[in-house]
């Protein structure tokens, strides 16, 4: 979903990832046994404060059984399932790494959520969807991916319709260069921050007002705090997807949070009528 295509498909590459999810899963029961999206919080929540994040952002959006609801950099599909189970709505889910895109599919039907959920290996330059189709787009913590901002909200706001709603949750530049490696790349190649101000510009001027704009900074930090004094983590972890050292990854953005040099930002937006 960038200008280095092939460098965030090796960061998410994830070589032989549905096969180790079965092994993973095999601890809550059979392979015919309905999953429940708690049950996989730990896994599939790609992004600071997982699932509480999702259902946060979700209300702000004000999404409902109606809402026909895009989550572009879906990974997992965590927070697509979570939308149709908790809402009744049905989400379409997208993502530049097809591994992630057939582990999604294969979870989803694990859950019984099928006629709801339905995932696409795309770009997020390049949505494969009409004008105006959706009502909402999620993005939580993908724009750290992406160079050309421009594109990627000229995207959104395309396929929203007149009126719908873009509900963001990402990282942004707060002060000082990162140290690397972080969940979304391992080197500055694969990284392209923005500060908050400038995230805020470029998505008004793709032809949104802004509707919600909060810093959670103080959450993310609380809650990798958290982490940090509650013990190992459960064996359905993030790292049975992106490998042993992810809790590293993790903690270098826990750090990068508690020195000031990133932030979290929460923001809605509504799609102006006749700005596109």
């Amino acid at each position: 979903m960038t200008d280095n295509l092939d460098g965030v498909r090796a960061h998410y590459r994830a070589s032989g990832l549905t096969e180790r999810l079965k092994v993973a899963l095999a601890a809550l029961g059979p392979e015919d046994q309905r999953l429940m999206p708690d049950q996989l919080a730990g896994l599939d929540q790609f992004h600071t404060r997982g699932l509480a994040a999702t259902a946060e952002l979700a209300g702000l959006a004000g999404i409902g059984p109606e809402t026909m609801v895009l989550d572009v950099g879906s990974g997992l599909g965590g927070p697509a399932r979570f939308l149709a189970a908790s809402y009744g709505c049905g989400v379409t889910g997208v993502d530049l790494s097809e591994p992630f895109v057939e582990a999604a599919d294969y979870l989803t039907e694990r859950m019984g959520l099928g006629a709801q959920v339905a995932f696409k290996a795309a770009s997020a330059l390049a949505l494969p969807f009409d004008d105006g189709r959706f009502d909402v787009v999620l993005l939580q913590h993908v724009a750290m991916n992406i160079a050309d901002r421009e594109g990627l909200y000229g995207e959104i706001r395309r396929v929203l319709k007149p009126g719908g709603r873009f509900a963001t949750y990402d990282v942004v530049l707060n002060g000082g260069e990162p140290h690397y490696p972080v969940p979304w790349a391992r080197s500055p190649a694969e990284s392209f921050l923005l500060t908050a101000a400038e995230t805020r510009a470029r998505i008004e001027r793709a032809g949104f007002e802004t509707l919600v704009w909060q810093d959670d900074t103080e959450a993310g930090k609380a809650w990798f705090s958290q982490l940090r004094t509650s013990g190992p983590p459960p064996s359905l972890n993030l790292g049975v997807v992106m490998g042993p050292d992810f809790a590293g990854l993790a903690a270098n953005l826990g750090r990068n949070l508690g020195e000031g040099r990133l932030g979290i930002l929460t923001a809605v937006f509504e799609a102006i009528p006749g700005k596109a």
